[in-house]
C-alpha cells in the first residue's frame, strides 16, 4: 500500500462507525496487577471518546463470552505469558476476530529474549553478548563450576533475567562473583530459563513505534533515570521513584539512530501495530539492544504513554486509529 492509498483508507475507516470493543488485561502472570492497571488506563481513554468499550479478563468466561457476542475488535494489554507469547492471539485468530498488536509468531520471536537479540543482530544491530542457561543445565553440569565459566567468559559485571518475561521480574545486576548465585536463584524464580548479559552502562531510553497510514513511525525516546542502580518492578511502577524525561537527553543525532534502531528492531521481529525497544546509549554513543515489548504497558508510569505526549499525540485518539486499523483493514 503506497502512503497515498493508507492516507485515503484510514480517511475512510474514520467515517466507519466503531463497534464494541473488548480490553484483555489481568491473566494469571506475575504481572497481572500491571496488567489491569493498563487496562482501565486503556478503557477509559477509549470511553472518553463514546467508544463502546469492556474489560475483560483472561480466564475460564472469555471464550464463551466472545464465542456467544464477537466484538468488533480486541485490545490486548496482557503482560507476561500468555499475553505476549502469542498465545491468546492465537485464539482470537481462530475466532476471526480482529486484535490490535503483533501477531502470534512475531509475539513468540520477541517473548524469547535470546531469540530475539539473534534476530536483530542479523538485522545488523548491536546487543550485549550473552548465554542463555537453563536451570536444569546448572542443576546436571555443578553450578559453581558453570557461573566461573560465565563470568570467565563474559567478565563482570553482568546482567541476569529470566529469558521470557517482563516488568523486570527477576532481574539483577551482579559486580562481584559472590552476587551471581543470588542472582540466578531471583532469575529461577519468574523462569526456568535464564539470559545472563554483559553489563552496559549508560543511559537507558526506550523508544516506543506506532502505525500509521500502514507506516511504522517512531516516538520521541524516554530517558529513563532510575532512583537505584537498577530500573527494576519498583522503581517502573511506584509513581516517585523513577524520573523520565522525554525527549532523552542525548545528542540529535544519537536520538535519530536510536529511532532507527527501534524501527529495525519492529520490522526484523515482523512486529505489527505498536511496539516498545528498550535500549542503552553507551558512553561512546553506541547503542545497544536490550529487548522489545509486544504490549507496551499503560499506567500512568509506563513508558508508551509518555512517548506519546512527547510527540504531541493524545492517547485515546492513537487507541483509536489504532482499533479502526484493524477493524476495516
Amino acid at each position: 500500500m503506497s502512503i497515498q492509498q493508507g492516507r485515503f483508507a484510514a480517511a475512510e475507516n474514520e467515517e466507519r462507525e466503531l463497534g464494541h470493543v473488548i480490553v484483555l488485561a489481568g491473566g494469571l502472570s506475575y504481572e497481572r496487577e500491571v496488567s489491569l492497571r493498563s487496562g482501565r488506563r486503556v478503557a477509559d481513554a477509549l470511553r472518553a471518546l463514546d467508544v463502546d468499550v469492556e474489560i475483560r479478563d483472561a480466564d475460564a468466561t472469555l471464550l464463551p463470552a466472545l464465542q456467544a457476542s464477537p466484538p468488533d475488535a480486541v485490545f490486548p494489554v496482557l503482560h507476561g505469558a500468555m499475553g505476549e507469547d502469542g498465545a491468546i492471539r492465537d485464539v482470537l485468530d481462530l475466532l476471526g476476530i480482529p486484535y490490535v498488536g503483533a501477531e502470534p509468531h512475531a509475539c513468540r520471536i520477541a517473548w524469547d529474549k535470546p531469540t530475539a537479540k539473534s534476530v536483530v543482530r542479523a538485522a545488523g544491530l548491536i546487543t550485549p553478548d550473552s548465554v542463555t542457561l537453563p536451570k536444569e543445565v546448572f542443576h546436571d553440569l555443578g553450578a559453581t563450576a558453570l557461573m566461573d565459566s560465565v563470568i570467565r567468559r563474559l567478565g563482570l559485571p553482568l546482567f541476569v533475567k529470566p529469558a521470557r518475561g517482563g516488568s523486570a521480574l527477576g532481574v539483577s545486576a551482579v559486580h562481584e562473583p559472590s552476587e551471581l548465585p543470588t542472582a540466578m536463584v531471583g532469575c529461577f524464580a519468574y523462569g526456568d530459563t535464564a539470559l545472563i548479559e554483559r553489563y552496559v552502562s549508560g543511559t537507558e531510553i526506550a523508544v516506543s513505534v506506532i502505525e500509521r497510514d500502514g507506516m511504522p513511525m517512531a516516538l520521541p525516546p524516554v530517558e529513563i533515570v532510575p532512583a537505584g542502580d537498577l530500573y527494576d518492578y519498583t522503581a517502573r511502577y511506584d509513581a516517585g521513584d523513577t524520573e523520565f524525561i522525554t525527549p532523552a537527553r542525548l545528542p540529535e543525532e544519537t536520538i535519530r539512530q536510536a529511532t532507527e534502531v527501534a524501527l529495525t528492531a519492529h520490522r526484523a521481529l515482523g512486529l505489527r501495530d505498536l511496539s516498545r525497544t528498550d535500549l542503552i546509549v553507551d558512553s561512546a554513543g553506541q547503542i545497544h539492544f536490550l529487548e522489545v515489548n509486544v504490549a507496551p504497558g499503560m499506567t500512568e508510569t509506563s513508558l508508551f504513554p509518555r512517548a506519546l505526549q512527547a510527540a504531541e499525540l493524545e492517547l485515546g485518539p492513537t487507541l483509536v486509529d489504532l482499533i479502526r486499523t484493524r477493524c476495516f483493514s
